[in-house]
């Protein structure tokens, strides 16, 4: 019931981001345009249980794309849920604890802050949502540690989509 449940949830939030506009400005937001490469994943692979491993490709460091491509943003509500059995679960491809879903394409240089990219998944999913980040795969003695690189998640991306996501110790950002 629970996987069921995700499901119809990942649906309802994809169908609800086609109906949102991406305009707002949130509260604290830089104004100007971000004009930074910024970094973008894509699918690894695909699980059990309608999970997901999302995934580095591109230039963690620096950012590999720039801020005028469109494209959708990751985002991640962390909610608590254990990983279903069968993942293997690392420092390279932990357990990110919730499920996670692409916003409507947007530029890059919307992305002018962290709080700018967090809005747009709040605007087009509902409070908890928010950008996912490089760090949020989990391991370990009750996911007590956190790894880098992928992770999985609940949710249904399409393959051969690259999609903006977040890193908080690089300047590989737009916002950067």
């Amino acid at each position: 019931m629970n996987r069921l449940k995700k499901a119809v949830a990942a649906a309802t939030a994809v169908a609800a981001a086609a109906l949102i506009p991406l305009t707002a400005t949130p509260a604290g937001a830089a104004t100007g345009p971000a004009t930074h490469l910024g970094l973008t994943w894509s699918v690894v692979s695909y699980g059990p249980e309608g999970t997901v491993q999302v995934g580095n490709s591109g230039d963690a460091y620096h950012g590999d794309t720039a801020p005028s491509v469109s494209l959708p943003v990751l985002c991640l509500n962390v909610d608590g849920s254990p990983a279903p059995a069968g993942l293997s679960i690392g420092f390279y491809n932990g357990w990110a604890q919730g499920t996670v879903a692409l916003s409507q394409p947007v530029k890059g240089s919307r992305l002018n802050s962290r709080a700018a990219a967090d809005s747009i998944c709040q605007a087009s999913f509902g409070s908890g949502w928010r950008e996912a980040e490089f760090h949020d795969g989990h391991y370990g003695p009750d996911l007590s540690q956190s790894g880098g690189w992928t992770f999985w998640a609940y949710g249904n991306i399409p393959n051969n989509t690259r999609f903006w996501t977040a890193i908080n110790d690089q300047p590989a950002n737009p916002w950067n």
